[in-house]
């Protein structure tokens, strides 16, 4: 079959390299891996064969050892599966870095949209240009950094794959086979568990080598196509944070830790502007500018490597002195080196002093208790039994009296509350603004919990007409979704709030969490419901006259938000407000859509456009017609009965639990956070993380929250005779179709093969079968709908890399599952138990990483 010329491309820029590559790494010599390059295309194959036949990984394993003598012994045999996930864990590193290597060959800017091309066609016509001027003037896009553990590898490996991919743009292979050298010899994990300032610096990697610069350089790139700045009023492009300020079920981030990692985003910051400024200065030697030029060497040097007690916002008095310095450069040195100056400057009105905006986030449930404690030196503001009262009594008796309470002497949480919001004022006091303001309050379930908030914040040394903060409410279950208009409605029409508003340019933030509603409701409903409620959320803020943005909690893979997202803001519809976009990158999302300089540059561009083209939609053919929200309001109802009578069935968690290696992810020193909340207590789904749950199939390779029950509803399309309507709103709707595309692309990570031998077992057999089935039937129907033969016959290039990325992890995969049988063993003395989590625990993070392309 002819290949196209995007996948001959690949195949020469990517197949070919990484063969190439491959080879060469598998003849490194490492410690104590003698022979494991030799043997490890043998096992490869030995799996690959393997699971063709549908064998259980323990006697894919076992056959293995049984063609090599020396392998007898368990000691051998268990050191040679971790020399192999050595090898394998770097194999998905050296793809990483050819695929990055090769980016703009294989990405066209033409070919999704590219916005810079935009601009320059409606360069010859004025309309158009001020129409697109206007909508970049009222648009802003909002990338807020997690530290949701999807991937992490630390700075150390992230500084190899930058430099490996530089080298493979330029054929250099000597550096290549240092670089390679030094990956193999370069441990992958830490020993222990990242604190949240640990967790910062590693994400604050990406700030430094790439957003610092990728950020001033396209809205330098986008100002260069206007007559004059045209990004005076706001930032078309905005960085948020949220370790350290993320403190929703982690109790390891503290007041202390917010600090710390406020001071570290702030150091990082101004070493950049050092480096900057040191390049300039080489070149700025001349007479008339020594003073200006020696404030600002002091100015830079201090804030880099000096503590302050307690810094303050120099952001003004830096652009002073650079423009007192062009200004010289203007009038005795002919303009020399302005362009430099013009550089530096931009970037310090694009980062101030704070770098990236800190969020704070806690759950509802802590912001009440920590009110009900507040209340106890205020007893005369609100009734004793305040807390029995029914909402719409609650909202009668707040009033909003500024007084000053103790930060300290309540519960661990509730004066961690206190003392943050003190802290948040003082961050704004170094930083300006913009260093931390904004509040979200998780598993937001009525207006009070915004409300009693702002009392906090009243009475820890807060005024009201200071009140530089935004409140931030996150609706994440169905249910919370279907309560948010009335939660919303109470708010606008609260007087004190409405003043807030008015003080923030009646604009409005709210957060929609597409992983716990996913976990909830399965993938078509949480989909449906987020999109519904935007939609009554919208035209409950134009009536009110707010001016209303979404954040969106997207997460890397399909099942938890992620996907094909541009596809999602660019076909929006009128229906729903998307001026302003707002969504959390984490994980694999940050590495491969942001981890490059190309790549971010790409992807950034990307989303701005989605939001440009939004409004371009002259004929409003994206907002769904009634027939077509009822339509799909039907087909979620069913897939989310199905996926409820799935997950309801008493044999849900325990087969995640004996199957998968969630009772082991809390091992994993990849992040802070529990694997769930109330962490000592037993197992329960409303209590397990969203991310856990969906790694845990993940590694089971059946990805279960990304696809299940979308075959039954669209069998039932068929039963109902409406079969003809679906394939018309997949063809018609932007949304419903890359809805229909991340599911495909989520459903071709899934390989129920290397779990066949599940389907005889006496316990788990029946309940597997089920899987198997939706499965089956999901993608034969999903074959249909989409007119194709192979799950993501329209995405080639991506399905290919996908295919190789399954292709190098297989045998992470039947390792895993090997050591997962081998622990049903009652035989396993307490040592060998150690080693098999030990092998379980290793595998995850292969697989973990190897999945970037999901986002």
């Amino acid at each position: 079959m002819k290949l196209s010329q995007k996948e001959a491309v690949f195949a020469s820029e990517v197949v070919t390299r990484f063969e190439l590559y491959n080879s060469l790494f598998l003849t490194l010599p490492f410690y104590r891996v003698k022979h494991t390059g030799t043997l490890l295309p043998f096992f490869t194959s030995h799996c690959e064969e393997s699971v063709r036949q549908n064998i259980a990984p323990s006697e894919i394993i076992e056959s293995f050892f049984g063609q090599y003598e020396q392998y007898v012994q368990a000691a051998d045999r268990f050191d040679l599966l971790f020399r192999f996930i050595q090898y394998i864990e770097r194999q998905v590193v050296l793809f990483d870095a050819i695929e990055d290597s090769a980016f703009n060959k294989t990405h066209s800017p033409e070919e999704s949209g590219s916005l810079i091309a935009l601009l320059q066609q409606s360069s010859t016509n004025s309309s158009t240009k001020a129409k697109l001027r206007q909508k970049l003037q009222d648009f802003s896009l909002r990338l807020v950094l997690t530290a949701h553990p999807t991937q992490f590898y630390p700075g150390r490996v992230l500084a190899i794959i930058t430099d490996l991919t530089e080298a493979i743009k330029s054929n250099n292979i000597n550096e290549i086979h240092l670089l390679l050298q030094q990956l193999g010899k370069t441990p992958f994990f830490n020993k222990s568990k990242p604190t949240p300032v640990n967790e910062a610096a590693s994400l604050a990697w990406f700030l430094e080598n790439v957003f610092y610069h990728v950020v001033s350089n396209l809205q330098k790139e986008i100002e260069n196509e206007f007559e004059g700045p045209i990004f005076n009023a706001h930032q078309l492009i905005e960085l948020g944070f949220w370790p350290g300020g993320d403190r929703d079920g982690n109790p390891n981030v503290t007041t202390q830790s917010t600090k710390e990692v406020s001071e570290l985003l702030r150091e990082i910051l101004f070493r950049c502007y050092y480096r900057d400024f040191r390049s300039l200065r080489r070149r700025i030697t001349f007479r008339g500018v020594e003073d200006y030029m020696n404030r600002l060497q002091d100015l830079f040097y201090q804030n880099s490597f000096v503590k302050a007690g307690e810094p303050k916002n120099q952001k003004d008095e830096i652009i002073e002195n650079l423009e007192a310095v062009k200004d010289v450069l203007l009038k005795v040195h002919d303009g020399l080196f302005t362009d430099r100056i013009d550089d530096l400057v931009h970037k310090v009105r694009l980062f101030g002093c704070y770098f990236a905006s800190l969020d704070i986030r806690q759950d509802s449930r802590v912001l009440r208790k920590a009110h009900q404690e507040g209340r106890v030196h205020l007893k005369k503001l609100l009734p004793d039994d305040y807390d029995s009262l029914s909402e719409e009594e609650k909202l009668a008796l707040i009033n909003f009296e500024e007084a000053d309470i103790p930060a300290e002497g309540y519960e661990d949480l509730s004066t961690d509350t206190f003392s943050t919001i003190r802290l948040m004022k003082r961050m704004q006091s170094a930083g300006g603004e913009k260093a931390s303001h904004r509040f979200i309050i998780s598993n937001c379930q009525q207006a009070s919990d915004i409300l009693q908030l702002i009392n906090m914040f009243l009475w820890s040394g807060w005024k009201k007409e200071e009140l530089t903060v935004d409140f931030v409410p996150l609706f994440e279950t169905v249910q919370d979704l279907k309560a948010a208009g009335t939660v919303m409605e109470r708010l606008y029409s609260n007087p004190f709030y409405k003043e807030h508003l008015k003080n923030r340019d009646d604009k409005q933030v709210i957060m929609l969490g597409f992983s716990d509603s996913t976990k909830d409701g399965g993938y078509l409903m949480a989909n449906w419901s987020i999109y519904k409620a935007k939609v009554e959320l919208t035209a409950l803020a134009r009536k009110y006259g707010i001016q209303l943005a979404f954040f969106d909690g997207r997460g890397g893979p399909p099942a938890r938000g992620g996907g094909k997202t541009h596809r999602f803001y660019a076909t929006m519809g009128k229906e729903i407000a998307n001026d302003q976009i707002q969504l959390t990158i984490q994980g694999q999302t940050i590495s491969s859509q942001y981890g490059s300089f190309d790549t971010a540059h790409f992807n950034i561009e990307q989303m701005i456009n989605a939001g440009v083209l939004s409004s371009y939609d002259e004929n409003d053919k994206n907002t769904l017609t009634t027939k077509q929200k009822d339509l799909l309001a039907s087909m979620a109802d069913t897939s989310h009965k199905a996926f409820v009578s799935l997950r309801e069935d008493p044999l849900f968690l325990k087969y995640l639990e004996e199957h998968s290696p969630l009772k082991l992810l809390s091992q994993i020193n990849i992040s802070s956070r529990p694997v769930k909340r109330n962490s000592g207590g037993e197992l329960k789904l409303e209590d397990l993380r969203a991310i856990s749950f969906v790694t845990a199939w993940t590694q089971l390779k059946q990805n279960i929250p990304g696809f299940y029950g979308v075959g039954s509803t669209l069998k039932k399309a068929k039963e109902d005779g409406i079969w003809d309507d679906v394939k018309a709103l997949y063809e018609s709707s932007g949304q419903f179709k890359t809805m229909m595309d991340n599911c495909i692309m989520s459903m071709s990570k899934a390989d129920f093969r290397v779990t066949a031998y599940l389907e005889s077992d006496p316990v788990f057999g029946p309940f597997w079968t089920r899987l198997k089935n939706e499965y089956d039937l999901t993608r034969r129907l999903m074959l249909e709908l989409t007119g194709t033969t192979v799950l993501m016959e329209q995405y080639p290039v991506e399905r290919r890399s996908i295919a190789l990325r399954e292709k190098i992890i297989l045998p992470l995969v039947i390792i895993q599952h090997y050591a997962l049988q081998q622990l049903e063993s009652k035989n396993n003395d307490e040592e060998t138990v150690n080693i098999l989590n030990k092998l379980i625990i290793r595998t995850v993070y292969g697989i973990v990483n190897a999945g970037r392309n999901v986002a």
